[in-house]
């Protein structure tokens, strides 16, 4: 009644069955799962699910129309036996001894070239390859054809590299038919070392109790349900369990019969690749967390315009913008002021030309052409992430950022990745942080070339510079013609010639009037224009401000939030990836 009541769930269990397309389409979806999360997981969280992408790809790749069916048990469990039973003849060595059988033996029902290089990739030596033709001896062996069995080293061996052996090929197989015997089928060892750790693979599972004869008709059934008490414990309840004898024929009917049903269906391999990605992906589940919002959410504005700050700050923005305001006034003063006071002027240095800044740093443009140009990249090594196609990498002469400020940069970038990783399992979480640092590094030198090369608004001056400079001219060539004038007339005088005769205006001779209008013109436009040129330069500091601001910020959304949102991405790749693998008729 037991192996009744078993088949009967096995062929319910059996009638979902496994979609190979689908089945691809999970495993490649696995494997987008692994290059999203390559570099962000540690390594030994997915190995698993490397060995599986690996091993499936390689076994589908392989012949479709064999099934291997491997035979494992214990010393004296008479697997040997039953083996050499199936095939019809002694082709595994057997006994009570360990160990007993050391290497693999596979025995191939039908025609086996197929099967060469699925025998080649379990690892079954040719010398212990064998096939079994019925046409060899008259036998009807047609419902097996497709089958290639094996029989398993002892996994009890007293040779560790036996056990080895049996692990390694139990991750190879298609479906395993546990053989255990009257006296040790409830041994620790094969329940909590082996059985146990099917309990996924319940479909590609099948159990027998062997030397049935050996048992009387009292003895075999509650053996055999206590066997199934224990194999329920083991989360195997439903799994098929035969009774066996290779010595009495008629006895091993049920497992010829269940094996040419495997044979036949051609589902092993797919319910057994299937049952082990089960295995995996719900593994791999707790690393990517339930699905949450998507990258682009995760960081808000806030945080990146207080990164952008710190870095501002470090960059030395503020004091850019005080000097691009006095250099505004410098240079206003050099073309507006009094011809006569621009000489001395210009013996003052320009702001920006003491930080090595010309007040613009397009591409391929220049500052004005009578200024020194800025040291350059060439003058210590640059990163080759920040050459730039514009030309050279100004450097500049801004001062170091402090302690403190430093300080504030680690803080907006520790800030900005905790807020981003928050809502991530800790390997995510973890690879947020990294990403985050993980340019720091070349901040200093981006920072530099950004500051650098922003356009400040000084590389032309304003037309009105030139109108008021032209006016300074005229009242100064005004002034210079006056006093040439009264010049003239006092040497005429000096040598007692006749005196000359001025024009006047009003009560003042025109040359007076020329000179003491020109003079007091000069200083009143001087006067009249500094109210506007202080206007204009706080225009232009805050526009130096801003632009300096947007290339600190674009420098910062380069070197910090590109890479943390590169791995906000990668993890929503990976989680949709990884519900994609998950996703089956179960």
């Amino acid at each position: 009644m037991t192996g009744f009541v078993d088949r009967v769930r096995h062929l319910a269990r059996r009638d979902s069955r496994v979609d190979a397309d689908l089945l691809v389409d999970r495993l490649d979806a696995l494997g987008r799962f692994l290059r999203a999360a390559d570099g962000r997981i540690p390594d030994d969280r997915l190995g698993a699910a490397h060995t599986l992408v690996e091993r499936a790809g390689a076994r589908l790749a392989l012949s479709r129309e064999h099934t291997v069916v491997a035979l494992a048990g214990a010393t004296g469990s008479g697997k040997s036996s039953i083996f050499n039973a199936l095939a019809g003849r002694d082709l595994s060595p057997v006994g009570v001894r360990r160990p007993t059988t050391g290497y693999a033996h596979a025995c191939g029902w039908g025609a086996v070239d197929g099967a060469s290089g699925l025998l080649d990739w379990v690892g079954v030596l040719p010398r212990h390859r064998f096939v079994r033709e019925s046409a060899l001896d008259g036998t009807d062996e047609a419902g097996l054809h497709g089958l290639v069995l094996l029989d398993l080293p002892d996994f009890d061996s007293v040779e560790y590299g036996h056990r080895l052996e049996v692990d390694r090929l139990l991750g190879l197989v298609d479906l395993v038919i546990w053989v255990v015997d009257p006296q040790k089928y409830a041994d620790r060892v094969i329940h909590r070392g082996y059985l146990r750790e099917f309990h996924r693979n319940r479909d590609v599972t099948v159990v027998v109790l062997n030397h049935a004869d050996r048992l009387d008709r009292t003895e075999l059934p509650r053996l055999l349900a206590d066997l199934r008490r224990l194999l329920d414990s083991d989360g195997l309840d439903g799994v098929p369990l035969l009774a066996t004898s290779a010595l009495v024929p008629a006895a091993m009917t049920e497992l010829r019969r269940l094996l040419e049903g495997t044979v036949t269906e051609r589902q092993a391999a797919l319910r057994r690749l299937s049952s082990d990605l089960d295995s995996v992906t719900d593994g791999l589940a707790e690393l990517v967390g339930p699905a949450g919002e998507r990258a682009e959410e995760e960081i808000n504005r806030g945080t990146v315009r207080r990164l952008s700050l710190a870095l501002a700050a470090a960059a030395g923005v503020p004091s850019v913008v005080d000097a691009v305001e006095s250099a505004y006034r410098h240079r206003a003063g050099a073309a507006t002021g009094w011809p006569l006071t621009r000489a001395w002027r210009r013996l003052r240095p320009d702001p920006l030309l003491r930080l090595h800044l010309l007040g613009s740093r397009r591409a391929g443009g220049s500052g004005p052409a009578n200024q020194p140009t800025s040291v350059t990249a060439a003058d210590r090594p640059v990163p080759p992430s920040l050459a730039g196609a514009g030309g050279p990498v100004p450097v500049t002469s801004l001062p170091a950022p402090s302690a403190a400020q430093r300080a504030a940069v680690d803080l907006a970038v520790r800030g900005l990745a905790e807020q981003a990783g928050s809502r991530l399992p800790t390997p995510w979480s973890a690879a947020v942080t990294a990403a985050a640092r993980s340019q720091r590094a070349e901040l200093p030198d981006a920072l530099d070339r950004a500051v650098g090369g922003a356009d400040l608004g000084l590389d032309r001056p304003p037309m009105w510079w030139r109108l008021v400079g032209t006016a300074q001219w005229a009242v100064t060539a005004t002034a210079a013609a006056g006093l040439g004038w009264l010049l003239v007339g006092f040497v005429i005088r000096t040598l007692g010639l006749p005196a000359l005769d001025y024009p006047t205006v009003g009560v003042l001779p025109v040359p007076t009037a020329m000179l003491l209008g020109g003079l007091l013109g000069g200083i009143l436009l001087s006067l009249l224009i500094r109210p506007v040129t202080g206007w204009a330069a706080r225009r232009v500091r805050r526009r130096a401000e801003d632009r300096l601001y947007d290339v600190v910020a674009e420098t910062a959304r380069r070197l910090v939030v590109a890479p943390v949102r590169a791995v906000l991405q990668a993890h929503a790749d990976a989680r949709d990836a990884l519900d994609r693998a998950r996703s089956s008729h179960r």
